[in-house]
């Protein structure tokens, strides 16, 4: 090797190393953090708090080896996608660290004892979290794109983990009056544990970047546009996204009370907008946390939809267009007047969602 292939190499070996040292740190913090609150160890929890300190140092220590590396050597191709992908991956540590810390203070304030079912299920989800951070953080120590992959597969069974951990958590608290204070609490410490899986999953993703040069694909967003029968509103604002946004998303229309059959009336006008909808079979839509979860937003198009809504997925996001709709088709009208008011006032609406969603150059 010559010179300066060994002075790269060595500063590449230096900044893995640093990365290596933090994530390590960041085990022991996660793991301190949830003992201090689960054994109420105020003392475990002054330590954890305080060594956040350690961790900024770090994560700032690789900042400026990141671009001392970039000044010294000029990198390029692999280089400096793994440079570029630290610099990325630093802020995620951080954070973690500053979950640490979060939990950590709730062990401060919290003043009863946790309860035993809580107790296993914040366990639990710490050892899944911790688990996938580990793997996460091994596989772009060894810049393995298929144990990164493997990985994100874990993580997406963090989701089902924190969803069963989190009704436990409001059952407990019916069943035995838990106070309010503890309940915040334990709400806080189950949501900065997600969110650990979540860094672990940007980790993974900067891996398979590293290592392949592939960035993450664009994932079309799925809009469910939901009204009473499901046979004319969510239809027509499901064939105008469709129609106009073809790239961007994934649509479905239905309802919770669904017609034996598309209005005809509505299928002819759609017809002369250059929209074929004949074939469309109002669908029945279950309103429940299953039937929602796998949408990003759920928009809806009649009143009395949040009613009817059990369980809302996180993930998802409620929109509601029922007073346009009221307004364009007064008492339910659907003549072909009402028909065009509502078909312009959707297309300008749908429009904005999209940009929104995916920027002006949506398609």
């Amino acid at each position: 090797m010559s010179h300066y292939e060994e002075r790269l190499a060595r500063d590449l070996e230096a900044l893995r190393q640093r990365v290596s040292a933090l994530g390590t740190r960041l085990d022991g913090a996660l793991a301190g953090a949830v003992r201090a609150f689960l054994d109420r160890d105020r003392d475990l929890a002054a330590a954890t708090i305080l060594g956040d300190r350690a961790v900024n140092r770090a994560t700032r220590e690789i900042d400026r080896l990141c671009h001392a590396f970039v000044a010294r050597h000029l990198p390029s191709a692999g280089h400096l996608r793994y440079i570029s992908s630290v610099l990325r991956m630093s802020i995620g540590l951080e954070r973690i660290g500053d979950y640490a810390v979060s939990i950590s203070r709730e062990a401060v304030q919290s003043r009863s004892p946790t309860p035993p079912m809580v107790a296993r299920d914040i366990e639990m989800m710490a050892e899944q979290s911790r688990s996938v951070l580990r793997q996460a953080l091994k596989a772009f120590d060894a810049q393995n794109a298929e144990l990164a992959r493997g990985t994100m597969a874990m993580e997406t069974q963090s989701n089902t983990v924190y969803r069963k951990v989190y009704r436990d958590l409001l059952a407990e608290a019916e069943r035995h009056d838990v106070p309010v204070r503890d309940l915040f609490a334990f709400l806080v410490i189950l949501g900065r544990l997600e969110r650990i899986s979540d860094q672990a999953d940007n980790i993974c993703e900067e891996t398979v970047f590293v290592a392949t040069g592939e960035t993450k694909a664009t994932t079309p967003f799925r809009v469910l546009f939901l009204d009473a029968r499901g046979a004319g509103p969510g239809v027509m604002a499901r064939a105008i996204a469709a129609k106009a946004f073809p790239a961007s998303g994934e649509y479905e229309a239905g309802g919770w009370d669904p017609a034996p059959t598309l209005d005809p009336g509505l299928a002819e006008f759609m017809e002369g907008h250059g929209n074929d909808v004949r074939g469309a079979v109002p669908r029945k839509v279950d309103l429940g946390f299953e039937g929602l979860r796998g949408f990003d937003v759920v928009v809806v198009l009649a009143r009395g939809a949040w009613e009817r809504i059990g369980e809302w997925p996180y993930s998802a996001v409620l929109l509601d267009w029922s007073a346009e709709v009221a307004a364009a088709l007064p008492e339910g009208g659907a003549g072909d007047a009402g028909r065009e008011e509502l078909y312009k006032r959707l297309a300008s609406k749908i429009r904005d969602l999209m940009e929104t969603l995916c920027g002006e150059h949506a398609s």
